[in-house]
């Protein structure tokens, strides 16, 4: 797989900003096939970064409601805690 197949997007919220505030920690949403060893050669690729430890989580699919008959299934996706090494930082939104 290609470096920009296995990182999909960067994840920001309030925890996943916090996690980079205060323990150096970013969050992506990776590709369901895709392995800690993978994620950090993408992320050191992509970002110019040394990673120390990746940690991953599948998250589960879900349902949901859309009016009254209507199901709407949203589909099962992987999770990426990507810990970078003292002191380097991925500018994101910094600046804006």
């Amino acid at each position: 797989m290609h470096v920009y197949q296995i990182i999909k997007r960067p994840l920001i919220t309030e925890k996943a900003t916090r996690l980079a505030d205060e323990e150096n920690v970013y969050v992506f949403e990776v590709d369901r096939r895709a392995n800690r060893i993978q994620v950090k050669q993408a992320v050191e690729a992509i970002y110019g970064v040394h990673v120390e430890d990746v940690r991953m989580v599948n998250m589960k699919p879900k349902r949901g409601r859309w009016g009254r008959r209507i199901v709407v299934r949203k589909p099962a996706w992987k999770k990426a805690y990507v810990r970078l090494r003292e002191g380097e930082s991925i500018e994101l939104f910094e600046g804006v």
